[in-house]
């Protein structure tokens, strides 16, 4: 834990910083509220807090203005959301989410000549992550990162001062609305109400399940999210992952419960692994306004997925018919739940595309960090290892007392934590298992670089045919095949291991993209190469 040591003393004063910000919001009411008073309304809330670790924790803990909404309904009770109310007690875990890394480098761009995606500006084109798209840094920037990249809301956000770049705080101390936007040219304006569900908690209670327009919701999936991200001051928080009232762990992303839902289960391919199972009780609120999940067993792997998924937090439209879907339609918040050689297929089913690309006009899906669909079927997943395994290590505090580091980790950089714990035999080591992560990744880098050659020269030479006039049909078939291995290649790019996850998936995709895309400029080539001579008599 080189890493957690470099850094134990900052986080600690990041952490006097936070409950001092915190602390006055944080502080429990003065008990005087039975909680009888309250499980006679909500009997679902009951059944989970009554017999939980949480047990003996007064309503009031989290909750303020029960005495008054007593009296009235009409008196609508307070719901602390901070972070900080779980630190009072899990004072190491909280601690550990805001400790920064200094390794992992803000605003650091996929789309550069030394990115992790150089030809992503050409393939993506004329979409808003050309404008910016950058590597992944620490949960606790989730909410500032968003905001102020380039295409999310035109530059009308930014950082007050440099220290708003290290220092975690709460949203708008350190971010400030200019109100000033940069041409389209140089930025977007592709931020949507769906898109901040997976990086900030503030808005759970005010979201209606899969962000449905209710008059009980104060936000849904059409707001205007430049008025709906003044009413985010955290990341996501605690209460994503486990229970308040049952001290149990869950799911509450409401597109994922959507699709267990819809897939009859948390895990499509079990038939095709051996891995463990988890199964989900969902759990609904206030007549189906909101959903929980609640985990039958301990189970990251799903709980991350709540985010590391690919899904769709946008309008498109329809890949036949070329009907607009707009942020209305529930497509806009959807999990698929596939794995890269089923994904297209699924989006087929559904009817929807993101976008079209400027040059070949192929309609194009736009791929967010499918992190829990690769690792399905991958060979730590198969042993029952699980994301927290590797990326949220034991560590030990001052005292002695071993607790789970909440930094969430990128294990190549904590080896012995993340990797030895497991692999201890003698004949491994440090120096061994990371030197088998740089070459997984080394080698699918260059597959990633070797499909964006074949879909650059596929984009290149559909230009070059249809200014030569070639027929339609021969163009239509080309940028089919644009489509098959544009999903095949961005899987990779928007996925963050650079296919350690699942190096045998990494290699059938990137593989298939790269034949795809050939075929596809093939046969251009082949329509624009002049006929064969008349043969002499």
């Amino acid at each position: 834990m080189k890493q957690a040591g470099r850094l134990w003393s900052g986080c600690t004063v990041l952490t006097l910083f936070f409950l001092a910000v915190v602390g006055a919001d944080a502080a429990p009411a003065a008990k005087g509220v039975s909680p009888a008073d309250c499980f006679a309304c909500h009997e679902e809330v009951k059944e989970l807090h009554q017999g939980s670790k949480h047990g003996k924790l007064a309503c009031e803990t989290c909750h303020s203005g029960l005495a008054e909404h007593l009296q009235s309904e009409a008196n609508k009770p307070l719901t602390n959301l901070e972070l900080s109310v779980c630190g009072n007690c899990h004072q190491d875990q909280f601690a550990s989410f805001y400790r920064v890394n200094w390794d992992a480098q803000a605003r650091k761009e996929k789309g550069t000549p030394t990115g992790r995606s150089p030809f992503q500006d050409k393939l993506l084109a004329p979409h808003g992550f050309t404008k910016e798209h950058n590597e992944p840094r620490a949960h606790a920037f989730m909410v500032v990162d968003q905001l102020t990249v380039d295409r999310f809301a035109a530059g009308r956000f930014q950082f007050k001062d440099l220290f708003g770049y290290t220092r975690p705080g709460k949203t708008w101390d350190v971010l400030v609305d200019t109100e000033k936007t940069f041409p389209k040219d140089v930025s977007a304006a592709a931020g949507n109400p769906v898109c901040l569900q997976c990086k900030t908690s503030d808005l759970s209670l005010k979201w209606k399940y899969m962000g449905d327009k209710d008059t009980k919701a104060k936000w849904d999936r059409t707001s205007d999210v430049n008025a709906l991200v003044k009413d985010v001051n955290n990341p996501m928080g605690c209460i994503m992952c486990h229970d308040p009232h049952a001290a149990k762990l869950r799911i509450t992303r409401d597109a994922l419960i959507d699709a267990v839902e819809r897939e009859g289960g948390t895990r499509p391919y079990d038939a095709d692994k051996g891995a463990a199972t988890v199964k989900i009780q969902v759990v609904s609120f206030r007549d189906g306004f909101r959903k929980i999940g609640l985990l039958d067993k301990p189970n990251s792997t799903l709980q991350c997925g709540q985010c590391h998924v690919e899904y769709n937090c946008n309008g498109g439209f329809e890949p036949e018919s070329g009907d607009k879907v707009t942020m209305a339609d529930r497509r806009a918040n959807h999990f698929p739940l596939k794995n890269a050689l089923d994904l297209l297929a699924h989006y087929d089913q559904l009817k929807f595309r993101d976008f079209k690309h400027a040059v070949t006009g192929a309609r194009l899906i736009k791929l967010q960090h499918p992190e829990m669909e690769t690792y399905w079927g991958s060979v730590h997943d198969k042993a029952g290892v699980t994301c927290g395994d590797c990326h949220m290590p034991k560590e030990k505090n001052k005292a002695g007392k071993t607790f789970t580091s909440h930094q969430v980790v990128r294990p190549k950089d904590h080896v012995k934590a993340s990797c030895v714990n497991c692999h201890a035999h003698k004949d491994s080591s440090v120096e061994e298992k990371l030197y088998q992560i740089q070459t997984v990744q080394n080698y699918t880098r260059g597959r990633m670089r070797e499909a964006e050659v074949a879909i650059a020269k596929l984009i290149d030479t559909y230009a070059k045919a249809k200014e030569k006039g070639i027929a339609e049909e021969t163009l239509a078939q080309a940028r089919k095949q644009h489509e098959i291995a544009h999903v095949l290649w961005e899987w990779w790019t928007a996925e963050n291991s650079d296919g350690w996850h699942n190096p045998k998936l990494a290699q059938d995709s990137l593989f298939t993209a790269i034949v795809e895309a050939n075929k596809g400029s093939e046969l251009l080539l082949t329509a624009m190469a002049p006929p064969a001579p008349a043969a002499a008599k």
